[in-house]
């Protein structure tokens, strides 16, 4: 049984569980805020908000997909969604992830600061202006996502030496987790870069600039993978692909039926505009633009800067907005449909509570 809590600022989560921000529209208010009501950190993806239905696609009244950034990025939406998962989970942490590599980074930031949410998770990139746009909120914690102990030296020099602070915490993601990688494909396949080879170099970066927590993520799956990364020295893990499935995971039924019928060989490294692999289930979309045949590039929400307005998309083949968003929205054959190494594992829909519970306690406890 994980007898320790995980303390991140001044916040403390009662189990050292945090549920892994996905998007576009997996973790949002049903998932994060179930997730911090059961004990664990509820992280919501920041990731086209403009979906959330409450908000009817945009306040623009785009009918189709949310047009430009200010909409796919909806602050509105961004507030009803940190609203809701407050009903759920009251006053217990709460977390945000906000991707580094898209448009209006700093924006994104503050709007989750107005929002109420207590931990910042940063990912995709290098957040080394990461305080800068958290002034006014000190109680708001800062989590960055690195790959490498080069990372986290980075990260904290400039923000030592620029704002005067440290991280509250730092995640380590290996290359076997769903989504964007921080590694080049040769990298994802080398010993030296598996996640429980990264974690004590990144210990004894941590020791040079203080004491927070290090939180082991990418390929955990169950409670002994989460007893080996405490083993290890971590002070708690992060998972992402194990909550999709769950009842109150926010994802659509089909999105969560592709990764329970997925397999161990169709789960593969593929292209993204975002400039990283990106993991994921190989289905009809992939075949598609593999064949040069994938739906029209047309860059309608300007999402993530390394895309360049639609350049990488188109040399890609799909772009991932509009591909992430068909998979939200259910739509098998042109969704984008990310998972972790493992999710051939998940053969069933559960509770959240029972899942932090098998966490906790052990699988057949």
């Amino acid at each position: 049984m994980l007898n320790n809590s995980l303390k991140i600022g001044k916040y403390t989560v009662q189990y050292p569980i945090v549920q892994g921000g996905m998007g576009l529209g997996i973790s949002w208010d049903g998932l994060a805020g179930t997730v911090s009501k059961e004990g664990g950190l509820g992280v919501i993806s920041t990731v086209g908000t403009g979906y959330y239905e409450d908000l009817k696609y945009s306040k623009k009244n785009i009918t189709l997909r949310p047009f430009e950034v200010d909409n796919f990025y909806s602050k509105e939406a961004l507030i009803a969604i940190v609203k809701n998962a407050r009903k759920i989970c009251g006053d217990k942490p709460l977390a945000a992830n906000v991707l580094y590599a898209i448009n209006d980074y700093g924006r994104v930031v503050r709007d989750v600061c107005e929002a109420g949410v207590d931990i910042i998770i940063t990912g995709a990139g290098l957040p080394t202006n990461m305080p800068e746009f958290t002034e006014g909120y000190p109680d708001v914690a800062l989590v960055p996502i690195v790959s490498s102990a080069k990372a986290l030296k980075i990260i904290c020099k400039r923000w030592k030496q620029r704002y005067d602070r440290v991280p509250d915490a730092v995640i380590v993601e290996g290359p076997l987790s769903g989504g964007h990688q921080g590694f080049t494909y040769e990298q994802c396949g080398m010993d030296e870069y598996q996640l429980e080879n990264l974690i004590v170099p990144v210990l004894e970066e941590i020791k040079l600039w203080g004491d927070f927590p290090l939180i082991a993520a990418g390929g955990i799956w169950d409670h002994e993978d989460v007893e080996k990364m405490i083993a290890l020295g971590a002070s708690g893990v992060q998972m992402g692909t194990r909550f999709i499935g769950t009842f109150e995971c926010d994802a659509n039924e089909n999105f969560k039926n592709i990764i329970i019928e997925s397999t161990q060989e169709n789960i593969k490294l593929f292209k993204s505009p975002v400039g990283y692999p990106a993991r994921g289930v190989r289905t009809n979309l992939i075949h598609m633009v593999e064949k040069k045949e994938g739906p029209a590039v047309k860059c309608i929400s300007n999402c993530v800067s390394p895309c360049h307005r639609g350049q990488e998309a188109k040399e890609v083949g799909y772009c991932i907005a509009d591909r992430l968003s068909d998979a939200y929205l259910g739509k098998v054959n042109t969704g984008l449909f990310f998972t972790g190494s493992n999710g051939y594992k998940l053969k069933e829909i559960i509770s959240v509570k029972e899942l932090i519970y098998k966490l906790v306690n052990g699988e057949n406890s």
